[in-house]
């Protein structure tokens, strides 16, 4: 008969904040031997995908209010401005805490667009084919570069 391995609850399992508290504790003297490696690499790891969710989110948002603001003008709001200005912010305040995002801006732009469209599709009632397929802005458009007044939902 095989045996069964059970795996023991480990403080990482119980309490993230605890773990990682210990985790700093064990650094700070160099006690590197006291480490829980494996679990420290997968939260690590964790981390800096969870920097890039949070990157696709925030352009997911600001893409389908520029869209919203773009397509129906007439409806352009106060609300979806300060929505555009409010994305723009945290992604400049994501991109100044992780400067390794920035050159990935313009690929998860693109991933974060098939979303956006169908989600400005849905909130302007407008069939997605009146829409561009592709991202159609740039990244000066996205971030809102003061240099062009004219640009998408200009602030």
């Amino acid at each position: 008969m095989a045996k069964v391995l059970e795996r023991r609850e480990t403080l990482y399992d119980q309490d993230l904040l605890a773990w990682a508290e210990q985790q700093a504790t064990h650094l700070r003297p160099g006690r590197l031997e006291a480490l829980d490696t494996a679990s420290l690499i997968e939260e690590l790891e964790a981390m800096a995908a969870g920097r890039r969710r949070k990157l696709k989110r925030r352009l997911r948002v600001l893409l389908m209010h520029l869209l919203k603001g773009d397509f129906q003008p007439r409806r352009r709001s106060r609300s979806w401005a300060s929505t555009i200005a409010e994305q723009r912010a945290w992604i400049e305040d994501l991109l100044e805490e992780n400067p390794s995002l920035r050159p990935e801006l313009e690929g998860t732009a693109r991933a974060a667009y098939p979303q956006a469209l169908k989600r400005a599709a849905i909130e302007t009632g407008l069939p997605r084919r009146s829409f561009p397929a592709d991202l159609s802005y740039d990244l000066s458009q996205i971030l809102g570069d003061e240099g062009d007044p004219d640009g998408p939902m200009s602030t």
